[in-house]
């Protein structure tokens, strides 16, 4: 598996995202993933799969080192009591001694965003977590964490897909050295037809999916955690690595128009 370096941080380049899968269903996919080669796992406190994740890992006896962990943390559990008491259950359930990756899920503003990073600065002090950062922060929120709070933010997961732009908050994560993990990066179906990516995989004898992923994976600080259910599927992700695109391509996909946002909740931040 192919690594992105973050900060001096090995991250392997495509994870699993885990969003929906639960129960029996999800520990068997995370198994399938692992011996397939999958050492990159996402997970969060709000999919209620912790503890599958947990149970996964450990079945494999591949050894701790080798695999990086993401969790995140509920919009509304954000408070430090709270907060504490989420990440000891998460270290529980996940059977870690601690986090790779521990994320505010949503911005909160019912909660000052300073207090939430203290608290997660003090679990990376205690080692209970080796890098914090965030999820579903526009540019202007994250630029509070990182200039204003002086936060060591390690990565923003956002929607990124190709029919999402992300350009601004690719920039600033280039100049900073900060991850992007694109969640949804096949924009949840919608890109499985698209009839560019289609003709682009043509050439390469891939799928659209394929060459969505791979315009992702090829950006610098970008990492992807397409959810998958089967094993051919999860075998057709990681496919998506072994071939690269031609520059024409790479533009041609950066062309597509990019205004579709398929997670938008009510309680979400005003994207900029």
């Amino acid at each position: 598996m192919k690594s992105k370096l973050i900060q001096g941080v090995e991250v392997p380049e495509l994870g699993l995202g885990t969003y929906k899968l639960i129960g029996k269903q999800a520990e068997e996919t995370i198994k399938t993933a692992i011996r397939l080669g999958y050492r990159h796992i996402d997970t969060a406190q709000e999919y209620r799969n912790e503890a599958e994740v947990g149970r996964a890992i450990k079945a494999t006896h591949i050894s701790r080192e080798e695999f990086f962990v993401t969790t995140k943390v509920e919009r509304s559990l954000l408070e430090a009591d709270k907060l504490y008491l989420s990440v000891e259950s998460s270290l529980l359930k996940l059977k870690l001694e601690y986090i790779d990756l521990l994320l505010i899920h949503w911005p909160n503003p019912q909660v000052p965003l300073d207090q939430t990073i203290e608290s997660m600065l003090i679990l990376k002090e205690q080692g209970k977590v080796a890098n914090i950062g965030v999820s579903n922060f526009p540019l202007s929120l994250l630029k509070q964490a990182r200039e204003e709070y002086l936060a060591p933010i390690f990565c923003n997961q956002v929607e990124y897909h190709p029919l999402l732009g992300q350009f601004d908050l690719l920039d600033y994560a280039l100049e900073h050295d900060l991850m992007i993990t694109a969640y949804s990066p096949l924009a949840q179906g919608r890109l499985i037809n698209n009839p560019v990516l289609e003709e682009i995989g043509k050439k390469y004898q891939k799928s659209a999916a394929q060459v969505a992923l791979k315009w992702l994976l090829e950006q610098e600080q970008v990492v992807a955690i397409p959810k998958a259910t089967t094993p051919e599927h999860l075998q057709a992700n990681l496919e998506a690595t072994e071939f690269d695109l031609d520059d024409e391509d790479f533009f041609a996909i950066d062309d597509l128009e990019k205004n579709i946002r398929v997670v938008n909740p009510d309680f979400a931040p005003d994207w900029d």
